[in-house]
């Protein structure tokens, strides 16, 4: 049952307001800007009013809970076309949400359609369309338009070079505008939800639609009839990423470059041959939401001292460790802004570049054609740099070249795979490198991990059973706060995960005699571990925790990307 709530604060709306809510509804429906204009506190105010000025009741769709009988008789092309949203029966009659009071055609076309008289509510645009999602899925007005052969175009998104396509019918199903628009509208809710991945994965029963946001996966509803477009979907993305569709044997990648909103996003493609036909990952790389800083990483001040420190050292090897997707591309970055000035010539090889920094120059690895990270470093040093990035030391000959680059006077940057700080120097030595190299030119390690931040909005302050806490939680620390950490609610800003963003959280091991002692001799990783903290490294877990002290994330989380020291 949902309680409809009417709006009493704050006056009423006089003629000439509400012309220009219905102006504004008749545009482009983003009632924020004009909220403020009238003085109320948010958009849901301004609606409320809305509501209560035309004598209709307003309801918050986040509260409600939807019938899914009265849903699924429901005309699905309504709900698309007109911005309206069943919501329950109520004594005879269809409680239906709607987006805009003012669409009278909307009305007489859903007063039509049913057989039960109408109460119709008011509700945020937003909300309604975050409940279409939910309950209907991701494209599911495309796929709406698909069966009622609709098409549309959505203005919201525009593939900057658009390629050429052959004229085979796989080609021109793909190119059709509803799986056009299909593709467009997975793209564009993966890119507003903040998701940095997009995994679309063939199941034997159809296409299942995944989003990594800050670094979890959530399966997002999809409506039933995707599966029939399975392979339109999948052609579609070939041809913008550049691929050949046709082949549907071997794995392949590609780039997608589009323009959203107003600003440009780049896409990396990754398609697999699996079981059920082809799977695809793709990561979206969103420059303008990065900031490449290392005080917006989140690194506490005595880290970021020591690192900044670091960075600026003459030569030597600086390494930055942890699994794919924690942060450390980012962090690398970081500090070449740190370190970029016209006096310093910077120079990077990766692969794949996935950022563009103005005044670094970046070479992409081929390593069909030769152009290895090893290869690509030989060459580097011809060209005089300061300061050298190199995107993973991946084998013994990218590790030797590293090494010799450091002994010839430079500073060299790069990531390794490797569990903790302390495994760096053993992980280097099993290469094949000569551990007296190692000691001498790896001047420190960073590793890292990334947690999730609570969400501001609905996070609340508890005080933990002692059996919640874990052995290694600092209780100093949790007493001196009174006790009382923070937990993950959910609501409708977080999606209803309790979090928002993420930080990182760091272990940074900064080389000193003892250690080059240790790693010469090949001491186990526990040992070099044991050396760095008593000369005072934090370590992950550590970190973690001082992170949940300060009400920053959970402790679930550092369980989740931690281990016990």
């Amino acid at each position: 049952m949902i309680v409809a709530k009417n709006f009493e604060a704050g006056t009423r709306l006089s003629p000439d307001e509400l012309e220009m809510v219905r102006q504004c509804l008749a545009g482009d429906g983003c009632l924020d800007a004009l909220s403020l204009e009238l003085e109320y506190a948010s958009a849901e105010d301004l609606m409320r009013a809305v509501a209560m000025a035309l004598g209709m009741d307003y309801v918050d769709l986040s509260m409600a809970t939807i019938d899914a009988n009265v849903l699924r008789r429901f005309p699905l092309r309504l709900i698309h076309r007109y911005g309206v949203f069943p919501l329950e029966s109520r004594d005879g009659s269809l409680v239906v949400a709607i987006s805009n009071p003012f669409d009278l055609t909307a009305l007489d076309a859903v007063g039509a359609a049913v057989s039960e008289s109408l109460v119709v509510v008011v509700a945020l645009a937003d909300e309604l369309a975050r409940l279409v999602k939910l309950h209907l899925g991701v494209g599911a007005e495309t796929i709406d338009d698909l069966m009622a052969i609709r098409e549309q175009q959505d203005s919201r998104i525009e593939v900057l070079d658009e390629p050429e396509w052959d004229r085979s019918e796989a080609s021109e199903e793909a190119q059709e505008a509803s799986v056009v628009r299909l593709v467009n509208e997975i793209l564009v809710e993966a890119i507003e939800a903040r998701a940095s991945d997009i995994h679309l994965e063939a199941q034997g029963d159809g296409l299942k639609i995944r989003y990594r946001i800050d670094g979890v996966l959530q399966t997002q509803p999809a409506p039933p009839q995707i599966h029939r477009f399975q392979a339109a979907i999948i052609s579609r993305l070939k041809i913008m990423a550049r691929l050949n569709i046709a082949e549907k044997r071997v794995p392949q990648d590609g780039r997608i470059k589009l323009r959203v909103s107003g600003r440009e996003i780049d896409i990396r493609v990754s398609m697999i041959p699996m079981l059920h036909g082809e799977g695809i990952v793709m990561r979206i790389l969103d420059k303008d939401r990065m900031n490449f800083s290392l005080r917006g990483v989140g690194m506490g001040r005595d880290v970021y001292q020591q690192f900044q420190r670091l960075i600026k050292q003459p030569h030597g090897i600086v390494l930055v460790t942890g699994p794919t997707g924690s942060g450390k591309t980012t962090t690398l970055y970081s500090a070449l802004n740190e370190l970029k000035d016209e006096k310093t010539k910077i120079i990077t090889t990766e692969d794949p570049i996935e950022y563009q920094l103005d005044g670094i120059n970046q070479i992409q690895v081929h390593s069909k054609v030769g152009l290895t990270f090893a290869a690509s470093l030989r060459s580097i040093l011809r060209h005089d740099p300061d300061v050298v990035l190199v995107g993973e030391i991946r084998d013994l000959e990218t590790a030797e070249s590293a090494v010799q680059a450091s002994l010839t006077g430079h500073l060299v940057f790069s990531t390794l795979h490797t569990n903790d700080a302390a495994g760096a120097f053993m992980r280097l030595s099993d290469m094949g490198v000569e551990p007296f190299l190692v000691c001498s030119t790896v001047e420190g390690v960073l590793a890292q991990r990334l947690v999730r931040t609570l969400c501001p909005e609905c996070c609340e302050s508890y005080v933990p059973a002692p059996e919640d806490v874990p052995d290694d939680f600092p209780q100093a620390d949790l007493r001196k706060d009174g006790g009382t950490i923070y937990r993950a609610v959910g609501c409708r800003q977080c999606r209803g995960t309790g979090y928002r963003g993420r930080t990182g959280i760091y272990e940074l091991l900064v080389t000193n005699d003892d250690i080059r002692r240790l790693a010469a001799e090949r001491a186990p990783t526990n040992l070099i571990k044991r050396a760095a903290m008593q000369a005072g490294m934090r370590t992950l877990r550590q970190d973690g925790w001082r992170r949940v002290c300060r009400g920053q994330t959970t402790i679930e989380e550092v369980l989740r990307v931690t281990k016990v020291d």
